[in-house]
């Protein structure tokens, strides 16, 4: 019985050590895009991503927002999910076309920036959010390439953007 439960006890010691080396062989970095187009014309796009203290309505997930003051100008909050608090902030703010936010808190384990893009589209417009983030520990590499994927916070906020508007989307490249 004792070696058995040494042999699971080492196997697991292997697997473990085996998922932090590939996840320390992964780059910190990187870049991941999805787009979905909607029946809506670009400002109601615009106005729904720009609506933070209305996320919580549409957005899965996302429990709260506590908003912060501005920062140059922009709007900075907090959403609050089960996965914790994440401080957000605006940076770039050109509407009804392109917004950029970033992750404001440097002590977390991830970071990085979102890129909106609204272009006008037969009958409505299209959303492109471009990820450009970094993960710093192993492990968490290992599980956003391999477990959760790059652009599954995407899809899942593009579907959620889709349902507020009573529209069924389908997340591409």
């Amino acid at each position: 019985m004792k070696k058995w439960l040494l042999i699971i006890v080492g196997v697991l010691v292997l697997l473990a050590g085996a998922i932090w080396v590939v996840g320390a062989m992964l780059p910190k970095d990187h870049v991941a895009t999805r787009m979905a187009q909607f029946k809506q014309p670009p400002e109601k796009i615009w106005e729904a991503i720009t609506d933070v203290a209305g996320m919580t309505s549409w957005r899965s997930g996302l429990k709260a927002i506590e908003r912060r003051p501005d920062r140059d100008g922009k709007p900075a909050w907090v959403e609050k999910s089960d996965m914790g608090d994440m401080p957000l902030e605006v940076t770039e703010w050109h509407p009804p076309q392109h917004l950029v936010t970033r992750i404001a808190d440097p002590e977390l384990p991830f970071g990085g920036t979102w890129t909106y893009e609204i272009a006008p589209a037969e009958g409505g417009a299209t959303l492109r959010i471009t990820e450009r983030g970094e993960v710093r520990p192993a492990l968490f590499r290992f599980m956003a390439r391999f477990i959760f994927g790059y652009t599954s916070t995407i899809e899942t906020y593009l579907n959620d953007l889709g349902r507020k508007f009573g529209e069924t989307t389908t997340p591409q490249p």
